[in-house]
């Protein structure tokens, strides 16, 4: 695994990593990495970052590629919005990927992430670009399974629905029929329509880039303005798109076996409370009947905390200390029991 971008800052002068820390905040950046071992499992690094007087967490999670949750769940107690000056913080950037195929789109709900494997130029390593997302509130969650982009459209107009503009008028608010592009357009510069609900889900920008990491959206799939337009250049017609619910992963590395649990989704979209037994029976599925020591005490309070960063929790049993052949590292955890379908809507 060797990351392209934001992990190269590990091997930089420490006189140069205060100068990039003391910058003001920039647009987000996609954190790309090349997956030379197509065994690898875990890609980035975690982070610890100190604030300047400047800075907010919705700035910083822009500005290092995650959502605004993400950051504030794992710096608790900092004011998301007066950090104040020289505040440490921790900036999760370290995932294991999702199980299954490793092409096309991947969205993980709980994770509220997008992977994108772009094909492979021959004789080059696959890559991996990982970028944050917002999806489906309430009843309009965003639906599971598989599907493909099927339009691209640059400066799409948005048409609400009969029921949004319902939703809409219950709060006091008039919207018009139709949104023409242009900045107060909620679904940003770029769109592509998905083949799901009859071609009414989106993956598309915003212009309310704060938001970006909840569930905010009716059922679409929410990108920052500046993801969405890298992404919307690389993507073709009929790239296909995974929509799945995995809120614990697992991955062997050098014989550690390491967790990474988010916080659940419920039949709304919503993020709940681990249901711990629950989490554990998932952990327990991963592992399976391979050779592993798992710290269960510890592995508990990883699970119920579900803050997103990635804890070793066993360690193989095998002598060699390699990842026994039952856990390989694409082990996949049961899936988590889909919701009902949603009503379909193609909007923001």
């Amino acid at each position: 695994m060797h990351p392209t971008r934001t992990d190269r800052a590990r091997h930089l002068p420490a006189m140069l990593l205060t100068f990039l820390a003391l910058l003001p905040c920039t647009a987000a950046r996609a954190t790309t990495y090349e997956l030379t071992d197509p065994t690898t499992s875990v890609v980035g690094e975690d982070i610890r970052v100190n604030t300047v007087y400047e800075d907010t967490l919705y700035d910083l999670a822009r500005r290092y590629s995650l959502g605004s949750e993400e950051l504030i769940r794992v710096n608790p107690g900092v004011d998301p919005w007066l950090p104040g000056a020289n505040t440490p913080l921790l900036v999760p950037n370290r995932h294991i990927l999702p199980p299954g195929p490793r092409e096309g789109i991947v969205v993980n709900l709980p994770e509220h992430r997008l992977y994108y494997y772009p094909k492979p130029a021959r004789g080059k390593p696959q890559r991996v670009i990982t970028y944050p997302v917002s999806i489906g509130k309430m009843d309009w969650r965003t639906p599971l399974g598989e599907t493909r982009v099927i339009a691209k459209q640059k400066d799409p107009v948005w048409y609400p629905t009969d029921s949004v503009r319902r939703e809409h008028a219950a709060a006091g608010e008039t919207l018009p029929d139709h949104v023409p592009a242009g900045p107060d357009n909620p679904l940003g510069r770029y769109a592509l329509r998905l083949a799901v609900g009859h071609g009414t889900y989106l993956i598309h920008g915003t212009n309310n880039p704060i938001a970006v990491g909840l569930p905010v959206t009716h059922g679409c799939i929410r990108m920052y303005p500046e993801d969405i337009e890298a992404l919307f250049g690389q993507i073709k017609v009929g790239t296909r798109v995974r929509i799945v619910n995995e809120p614990v992963k697992v991955a062997w590395v050098d014989g550690e076996l390491l967790l990474e649990a988010h916080p659940p989704i419920d039949a709304q979209g919503q993020s709940i409370e681990p249901d711990l037994p629950r989490f554990e029976a998932l952990l327990a599925s991963a592992v399976g009947d391979a050779p592993v020591a798992i710290h269960w005490d510890y592995a508990r309070e990883v699970l119920k905390r579900a803050d997103g960063v990635l804890a070793t929790v066993g360690l193989a049993a095998e002598p060699d200390g390699g990842a026994p052949a039952a856990a390989a590292a694409d082990a996949a955890p049961a899936a988590a029991e889909p919701a009902s379908t949603p009503r379909s809507a193609a909007q923001p």
